[in-house]
């Protein structure tokens, strides 16, 4: 699967809250980051990183893939994402958009989602 494929994959799995196709994507050793939170470090704390979004907000993103580098076994690939974002506990519906940076790593010649680190691009008033 390209890159690309990978990063479109993604978004319809995190639109989906369909954590098992999202993990599918990740290495072997991921680190996820996400903003305002400590870097989540191997498969069970990125899966409980992502059970735990799901268990407050459903996401309609969609992704914009600026650039993407490879260097050997290594890639880098750096988006944006805009979208919807309801908080389920709160029945609230508020515009999303983040900077996204992927690096990615091939594992048995495939490519996969190593490491991921987004921040929101959008000011809050």
């Amino acid at each position: 699967m390209s890159i690309k494929s990978i990063i479109e994959a993604y978004g319809t799995a995190l639109n989906a809250n369909d954590i098992d196709s999202i993990l599918s994507l990740y290495s072997a050793d991921p680190v996820f980051m996400p903003q305002g939170a400590p870097a989540l470090i191997g498969r069970d704390a990125v899966r409980a990183g992502y059970t735990f979004v799901f268990n407050t907000l459903k996401l309609n993103v969609q992704f914009t893939i600026h650039e993407i580098e490879e260097v050997g076994d290594l890639a880098w690939v750096r988006t944006s994402s805009a979208g919807r974002t309801r908080v389920l506990a709160a029945g609230i519906e508020t515009d999303e958009g983040n900077n996204e940076l992927f690096v990615f790593r091939k594992e048995n010649g495939e490519w996969r989602i190593h490491r991921y680190l987004f921040a929101t691009n959008l000011s809050k008033s």
